[in-house]
């Protein structure tokens, strides 16, 4: 029953700002992690950020002081602050979740420890 859903994406001029937004839906445990993600074309996955739902943080060490992570119970959504964008950003951004908090267990982002995944935003910064 859990469904999560990006938005968001879109195509911006090099440092420039984005918010992508995940909106979950079915997630009922007390104690869950969001994690972001985000593929090139030709490309790894690579890990870019994760939050609890009490607001705890980690970032990949290439978005450090320019992606903020936050989450508003509230809303079910999570968000991802993206600012001074340059073209090494263009992806497919995807957000995931998983129950617990396993995730603050590791110091990188791990993505086997997500279970629920969206269909991904895309997201273009032109020079």
């Amino acid at each position: 029953q859990v469904r999560l859903a990006e938005s968001g994406g879109g195509s911006v001029q090099t440092g420039r700002s984005l918010r992508l937004s995940c909106a979950a839906s079915g997630l009922t445990s007390t104690k869950y992690c969001v994690g972001w993600f985000r593929q090139a074309p030709g490309k790894e996955r690579e890990g870019v950020a994760r939050i609890t739902n009490d607001g705890r943080t980690a970032y990949a060490d290439f978005v450090k002081g320019r992606f903020t992570s936050s989450v508003d119970n509230a809303k079910n959504t999570v968000y991802l602050q993206m600012r001074s964008l340059t073209p090494e950003e263009s992806a497919t951004y995807y957000c995931a979740a998983a129950p617990g908090w396993n995730c603050l267990r590791y110091e990188t982002l791990v993505p086997d420890t997500y279970i629920y995944w969206g269909q991904g935003t895309q997201v273009t910064v032109s020079s």
